[in-house]
């Protein structure tokens, strides 16, 4: 079973970033198409969210990408910032793993990397 998980943490305030929209999409076909959307969910006070993919889930090999609304997060605290929106594409290899893919996040700036 694949699982795939995400956290925020706001490094400008070194907290985790609460109520950001999360969305899991999968890329279908070939690289011209669309992206299916598979979950979403908002983080919670811990910057995390649960249940973007529902128990029992496997995942074929593919593209993936998690879209995170950080303009609306920066916006509901009167913070202005550059990346209203960001986008992190990544392959998993359909071998039933974790993966974790967390974003570091400030308003002008961002980082991300294959967690545990």
């Amino acid at each position: 079973m694949s699982q795939i998980t995400t956290h925020i943490l706001d490094t400008s305030r070194g907290k985790p970033a609460a109520g950001v929209r999360v969305v899991l999409t999968q890329r279908c076909g070939d690289p011209a198409s669309e992206w299916r959307e598979l979950g979403a969910g908002i983080t919670d006070d811990d910057g995390r969210v649960s249940g973007l993919l529902d128990a029992g889930v496997t995942l074929a090999a593919g593209e993936y990408k998690l879209l995170f609304d950080t303009g609306e997060y920066f916006r509901a605290a009167a913070t202005p910032c550059f990346y209203p929106r960001v986008e992190i594409t990544f392959h998993i290899a359909g071998d039933g793993e974790h993966y974790h893919v967390p974003l570091l996040l400030n308003p002008f700036g961002y980082s991300t990397y294959r967690g545990s």
